[in-house]
């Protein structure tokens, strides 16, 4: 394990340093030319691969970690960090009120709340914008125009015209950038002020009350999906903690609303609506709408019919806000927890349910007798969620499949969740293979540069590989090897194995390419490098050969589903 570790270590640093040291030239260049903080620049020679290398760096930029580090033990310093940084971009936190702002929390199901809204009210005619997190394959998917993530040249145009304001002014202020998130929040508010959008559907980062997108001073409603555990080392290890957090989204006067709440939670959201002095309300369960029959959604999964709720309540209320003259002449004040107003929904907000589209949530794709189910849950309630789901739908396709169907598992998750937790929920889904990888699309550096992640060692993430596979072990009641096999190919270290059915490579796209055997085209492609195996694992493969159908649950973690759609969907690395 530690010769894989330290081999894909080196092999990837090399990698970074070149290609960091190649744009940190470029950057000099052209910031000595840039003299302006208010005209946009204009570079010939920097192209949208070098815009997202130099955002890369702000995700090991010793300051902005640093920064962040001092903040923690005083969160409020967030904000305060944030507004500085907006004020040297050229933008002001008065500019944000006229995005006319829909602002979204929760711990589950807060991306697709956002994109049922967003769907809905572009429907209306009104020009969208939609910022949103992580990215599954290009970091500019983040950033939204009536549904569509921003071009290549759009994104370039306005990421040096940020990037050159903070960058000219950072020695007056201590050499200090944004981080990651910050700066694409910054650069969201500039895109869609600039691209004049007739209304902006804001997702929070993490939290809410000290994320940093609650700069917004006046958004026009506010929604929280449903609250669980997650990020606990931020947010505070309770429920109820993280309810107090998500709820310092809500504004004076501003209508705030929620999906249905456990009782602790739901406690402290009505105490932090008092507090700050806005309207609360719970969302009605879908099928209490007033309309003819059950209302579809283009999101599949139950889970669903909650934020499809609540994205008919915010939309429904950003409607009636924008033709009022002046909706901040009518603010709402708190009186006490109520019921949201069930009505009867316009034919265009049923359309837009209809025809949401939301990749990398309970999403299907079929690749000849490769059937893949991509889900990035990454909470144990969420992973419920897709378990429910996957159970749901995968006896639709093996129903005609008229032969055997194998079953994979292809997991990974990051940062600070319990995989062990989520794993032995998905005990029950009866998978003939588990597959683990980290969150690298190509062990060999071919990928482009929005899929790069400094923040975490590739030591680190095959190790957590490793563990989750002797969780599956452990959970399935196998025996463990004393010792871990490294099976080497051509010199690089491809697979670690300890049972037949589990397996560890060292990137998604080796896993891909095992767990289909040639049999899906796309990956098949000439393109696309194939790692050499040994026989010994090829030898296990046979049951995926010579299946009729190979269905594949991708899950535990955005990341690795954007990972994998990058593969899986060329359309959408155009």
């Amino acid at each position: 394990m530690l010769r894989v570790s330290r081999m894909l270590e080196r092999l990837r640093a090399c990698t970074e340093a070149s290609a960091r040291n190649r744009h940190w030239t470029k950057i000099a260049e052209l910031s000595v030319k840039f003299s302006s903080t208010k005209t946009a620049p204009r570079f010939r020679r920097m192209d949208y691969q070098d815009a997202v290398c130099t955002l890369n760096t702000l995700q090991t930029n010793a300051s902005a970690l640093e920064q962040v580090k001092r903040e923690r033990g005083h969160p409020q310093l967030q904000l305060q960090a944030m507004r500085g940084f907006l004020q040297r971009a050229g933008l002001k936190a008065e500019e944000l009120d006229r995005l006319n702002i829909i602002h979204v929390t929760g711990t589950k199901g807060k991306g697709s709340t956002c994109a049922f809204t967003e769907q809905i009210l572009r429907k209306y005619g009104f020009r969208t914008g939609f910022y949103s997190s992580p990215h599954l394959v290009q970091v500019r998917e983040r950033i939204r125009i009536n549904g569509r993530p921003i071009g290549k040249e759009l994104f370039t145009k306005y990421f040096w015209q940020v990037y050159c304001r903070l960058e000219e002014t950072k020695d007056a202020h201590g050499g200090s950038m944004p981080a990651y998130f910050r700066f694409l929040t910054i650069l969201a508010f500039n895109v869609f002020l600039q691209e004049k959008v007739d209304l902006a559907v804001i997702e929070v980062g993490i939290g809410g009350a000290y994320d940093c997108t609650n700069i917004i001073r006046r958004p026009w409603v506010c929604g929280i999906s449903s609250l669980g555990i997650d990020h606990t080392s931020i947010l505070g290890d309770t429920i109820e903690k993280i309810a107090w957090q998500k709820g310092g989204i809500f504004k004076r006067g501003v209508p705030a609303f929620t999906v249905k709440q456990p009782d602790g939670p739901m406690k402290v959201l009505q105490e932090r609506a008092e507090e700050i002095g806005c309207s609360l309300s719970v969302c009605p369960d879908l099928e209490e709408y007033e309309s003819e029959g059950l209302l579809s959604l283009g999101l599949a999964g139950h889970h669903q019919r909650s934020n499809a709720s609540l994205a008919l309540q915010l939309s429904h209320t950003w409607l009636q806000r924008h033709f009022l003259t002046d909706p901040a002449s009518s603010p709402v004040e708190f009186s006490g927890v109520s019921s949201a107003p069930v009505f009867k929904p316009s034919p265009t907000m049923i359309k837009g349910l209809a025809e949401t589209e939301w990749p990398g949530r309970n999403q299907t794709l079929k690749h000849g007798p490769v059937t893949y189910f991509l889900d990035g849950a990454h909470t144990t309630r969420s992973m419920l969620a897709c378990v429910r789901w996957f159970n749901e739908v995968t006896p639709q396709h093996e129903k005609n499949t008229g032969g055997t169907v194998v079953r994979v598992l292809l997991f990974n998750a990051t940062g600070e969740r319990d995989c062990a937790a989520m794993l032995k929920l998905l005990i029950p889904c009866h998978f003939d293979f588990a597959v683990f990888c980290p969150n690298i699309t190509e062990a060999i550096a071919t990928c482009n540069a929005d899929q790069q992640n400094f923040n975490v060692s590739v030591e680190n993430m095959l190790t957590r590989c490793l563990d989750n596979q002797q969780s599956w072990r452990v959970l399935n009641g196998q025996e463990e090897k004393p010792e871990a096999e490294l099976l080497i190919g051509g010199g690089l270290p491809l697979v670690a194995e300890r049972h037949s059915d589990t397996l560890v490579f060292p990137c998604i796209l080796s896993a891909l390419q095992w767990i289909s055997q040639g049999r899906d085209s796309v990956l098949s492609d000439p393109n696309k490098c194939v790692i050499p195996l040994k026989p010994s694992i090829n030898a296990k493969a046979a049951p995926l050969r010579e299946a009729v159908s190979i269905h594949v649950l991708i899950t535990g973690s955005l990341h690795l589903v954007g990972g994998a759609l990058k593969h899986l969907d060329p359309a959408l690395n155009s």
